[in-house]
């Protein structure tokens, strides 16, 4: 995988990992943030949070009572958390009315990642494109910006006859990762599994899921659960992509 500092070699799901305790953080709105880190040199602003022994991060979409009621789709939103429960980011789809309800799972947006701070330190860009797999050509592509205007990299799909593909580039367009999805996504009491492989797809370093949230949540809402496991030395700029990949297979796939 280049400079970006971790072995390809097979993981545990979930990884185990310590995080410092919570001290002094009193919850807001039943919302209890994850410590604020310390700067780190060299480091993007905000994804310090991805420093701390991180393997993990689970998403969760909150429920929007008037898309249930009205059938209307709404802009998405997400908690972004750590294995302890801990708010990492919030994360707020930017799109209009038309295209959410158009265009449907491949309608373009751009997505708003904000820390405990206010600040806005990830950025998703998600053009107009062709999500068929008979059309191998002009297919998905997210680029992801750590701070918004600075490219760290990107999530492209691949063609394939009958599986969800896609690789993960650095800002240069060299890959770094490749995913693959299973054939089919509908599975009852059950999650559903991305594979995060290396670049030859010869190991499996990681993993992206949607978790199995229940009959009633699955059959009446949209509102679903989804996990990321990666390297927990993967260079920050690449956990933030594979942040945005969960994101792209979202909005695909679910």
């Amino acid at each position: 995988a280049g400079s970006y500092g971790f072995q390809a070699q097979p993981m545990g799901f979930p990884g185990g990992f310590a995080i410092p305790p919570v001290q002094n953080q009193p919850p807001v709105d039943g919302t209890i943030w994850m410590p604020i880190p310390p700067s780190i040199p060299n480091c993007p602003p905000g994804l310090e949070y991805l420093t701390q022994q991180i393997d993990q991060v689970l998403i969760h979409q909150q429920f929007e009572l008037l898309e249930i009621v009205t059938g209307f789709e709404t802009r998405n939103k997400y908690e972004l958390k750590n294995a302890l429960g801990q708010r990492v980011y919030f994360a707020e789809e930017e799109s209009d009315c038309l295209t959410r309800n158009c265009c449907g799972s491949a309608r373009p947006f751009s997505m708003r990642i904000i820390d405990n701070l206010g600040r806005e330190v990830i950025a998703l860009q998600r053009p107009l494109r062709c999500s068929s797999c008979c059309c191998p050509c002009c297919l998905q592509e997210l680029e992801v910006q750590a701070p918004p205007g600075t490219t760290v990299g990107y999530v492209v799909q691949n063609w394939h006859a009958c599986l969800p593909k896609f690789t993960i580039q650095d800002e240069k367009r060299m890959d770094i990762l490749k995913i693959t999805g299973p054939c089919i996504m509908c599975r009852c009491c059950e999650d559903i599994n991305f594979e995060v492989m290396s670049v030859d797809e010869t190991c499996v370093v990681g993993k992206i899921s949607k978790q199995w949230t229940g009959f009633v949540r699955e059959m009446f809402t949209d509102t679903d659960n989804f996990g990321i496991s990666f390297p927990m030395d993967l260079d920050v700029k690449m956990k933030a992509v594979m942040i945005g990949a969960c994101f792209l297979i979202v909005s695909l796939s679910f």
